[in-house]
């Protein structure tokens, strides 16, 4: 039985491994490792005549193609996503009562590490620890798709994003020598995201900081994430001392009287009907933040660090679990 379970797991690999060394866009980007980074070309051709193709990462980037749907899956996806209460949904496990205690502990874990990057980039600890909770749970769920294999079949195989992730396929391979690891031994994301702040192989190589001193940026170490989590926002514009975010209320139950989301920018003495809930000393442009909950919509205002996290993932509701997890965070720190 044991042998019958190899041989399946054998003919399976053989059916999906690949050999990419005659595609076209595979030979370009081995010449370029060669000519830029002298990479040996035999070790490039044994590297990708061997890739295993990873289907379902492929999946999530292939065209989108509208399918007609039945009334009957009409009426399942409108139970399992009402009009409203998305922001409800969106954070009920981003902002857990569970990912604040481990938030809390992942400090007080790393308290030395946390202490030295906050004094050196100016970004409070807690906004560090949140957005390694958001992406990788602490570093407990870092991805379990090799990287290699993973960015060279997002990057060979038909899909939308073919250029950005040869792009990327590329600074991984040149992050393999500078970093000195061997690529077929990464594992991340569907996307080919790694470590505890899960850094796209571009962003590995703009902001990774090797803050433990051992001459490698290691991201699946704690030391090194933290420190390349705090650089990012940091380059990304983070004001140090400044907020990040606060409620605020206005007439009626459902919010439309100006355009919302993280791109627009208001002076505040120019909206009208709407006002902080507690006092916010905060002088800059804001943006109007909406979360759409079941009953209501809830407004916030937005400073600029609020833009500054979106920059790490271009989404409004994520920049807002992130400073609401931060918040809690920092709240259960000062009760213990």
């Amino acid at each position: 039985m044991k042998r019958a379970l190899t041989l399946v797991f054998i003919m399976t690999f053989m059916l999906t491994a690949k050999d990419y060394t005659k595609n076209p866009k595979t030979v370009s980007l081995m010449n370029e490792l060669v000519q830029k980074y002298d990479f040996k070309r035999d070790e490039l051709e044994k590297l990708f005549s061997n890739v295993s193709v990873q289907n379902s990462a492929l999946r999530a980037f292939r065209p989108r193609v509208k399918k007609k749907r039945t009334p009957e899956q009409i009426a399942a996806l409108k139970k399992r996503y009402p009009k409203n209460g998305a922001w409800d949904r969106y954070s009920k496990s981003k902002i857990s009562d569970s990912r604040v205690q481990k938030g809390v502990d992942f400090i007080r874990r790393h308290r030395k590490t946390f202490e030295k990057v906050e004094k050196k980039y100016g970004v409070p600890k807690e906004y560090i620890a949140a957005i390694i909770g958001v992406e990788s749970a602490y570093g407990k769920n870092v991805g379990k798709y090799p990287v290699f294999d993973t960015l060279s079949t997002l990057a060979f195989e038909k899909n939308r994003r073919n250029t950005f992730f040869q792009k990327e396929l590329m600074k991984f391979m040149h992050l393999s020598q500078t970093e000195k690891f061997n690529p077929k031994n990464v594992y991340g994301s569907y996307a080919g995201a790694i470590g505890l702040g899960q850094f796209m192989p571009s962003n590995y190589e703009a902001y990774g900081v090797d803050f433990n001193g051992d001459g490698r940026i290691t991201l699946q170490r704690p030391e090194d994430a933290i420190a390349s989590v705090a650089n990012y926002l940091r380059q990304n514009g983070w004001r140090k001392g400044e907020p990040v975010a606060t409620r605020v209320g206005y007439e009626g139950m459902r919010f439309k009287a100006y355009e919302t989301g993280y791109r627009k920018t208001y002076d505040r003495a120019k909206l009208k009907g709407i006002s902080p809930k507690k006092k916010w000393d905060y002088h800059d442009k804001v943006r109007l933040i909406k979360l759409n909950r079941e009953k209501y919509d809830e407004l916030w205002y937005g400073a600029k660090n609020f833009f500054v996290i979106t920059r790490y993932n271009h989404s409004a509701y994520y920049a807002m679990s992130v400073h609401q997890l931060a918040t809690k965070i920092a709240a259960k720190m000062k009760e213990e």
